[in-house]
């Protein structure tokens, strides 16, 4: 767990706030007013992947960025189980204290599971999703074999992926190459930092470990399958996907297959030289986009 006051030579500036009442203590990011706009990283990153958005689009809306259990500036319980449907409990009561209405969604990752399985549950509260290098996990497609699931695949069977994974404080950035970082002028002393930082130790990294296992091993099934029968709740919803092309973590053609799968008629923006983290990559571009969809999609 990073320290809350924390702020990488001034890149991370933004007031750190906490929730406790999903039982552990949860970071997140609450700037400017308005229509909130809820911004969900992935793995193995936490919001300071969205600290290029979170100036702009506060301007006009009231920006949250979470970090999820095991992320970032929140705590890393030992004693609780990290899933797919815990990180989605967990979203639901930060998003019920705070009693956040008319939400805008940018997802990516593993976000764009959590952020969708939440909008099945509660769509009173959800107003359109923005996905970015994600699946929803409605359109019956897999991320694919990828570099970055070969690796995982690979070290589980060798019984090696808790080395593999348990020390990003180290290779944090070889492990974000592999699936797909392609801005590497982004990469400073700062950065290595802000993101190494969240896994002083082999125990602080479960969090990253368990979220491929759960893709890999499908232990996400039986809780996907649960939304099925909501499944018009997250079609009724405007969306829009951007997919950076070089993505080596989630195949961009499964993306697409999974968007269209819902979403038949929903905009699909292709980035041809941006990556898996395309909030490095292309954040300029994605700020533009994520606006114009709101605008759009009134």
């Amino acid at each position: 767990m990073i320290p809350a006051r924390e702020t990488f030579g001034g890149t991370w500036p933004f007031k750190p706030r906490f929730f406790e009442g999903a039982g552990f203590r949860m970071h997140y990011v609450d700037e400017g007013t308005g229509d909130p706009i809820v911004c969900l990283h992935g793995e193995p990153t936490w919001g300071y992947l969205y600290r290029r958005f979170i100036p702009p689009l506060s301007a006009t809306h009231r920006v949250i960025v979470p970090d999820h259990m095991g992320f970032g500036k929140s705590e890393t319980p030992r004693d609780r189980e990290y899933s797919l449907r815990t990180h989605v409990d967990n979203l639901t009561k930060l998003i019920e204290a705070l009693d956040l209405k008319n939400i805008t969604f940018v997802l990516q990752d593993w976000g764009g599971l959590i952020g969708s399985a939440f909008t099945l549950r509660h769509p009173h509260r959800v107003r359109r999703l923005f996905l970015l290098n994600t699946l929803a996990g409605y359109g019956k497609t897999s991320a694919g074999s990828t570099p970055w699931f070969q690796l995982i695949l690979k070290h589980h069977k060798a019984g090696t992926l808790g080395e593999v994974l348990g020390h990003l404080d180290v290779n944090i950035l070889g492990i974000m190459k592999t699936q797909g970082l392609e801005n590497l002028s982004a990469v400073d002393s700062n950065w290595l930092a802000a993101f190494g930082s969240a896994f002083p130790t082999k125990e602080d990294c479960v969090g990253a470990i368990e979220f491929p296992l759960d893709a890999l091993l499908g232990r996400i099934i039986p809780y996907l399958e649960e939304g099925f029968p909501l499944l018009q709740n997250l079609k009724s919803k405007p969306a829009m996907l951007a997919v950076g092309m070089k993505d080596r973590a989630i195949a961009p053609e499964n993306q697409i297959s999974d968007f269209r799968a819902i979403w038949p008629e929903g905009p699909v923006i292709r980035l041809p030289n941006a990556g898996h983290f395309s909030q490095e990559d292309a954040p300029d571009t994605i700020i533009a986009l994520v606006e114009l969809f709101i605008q759009s999609a009134r």
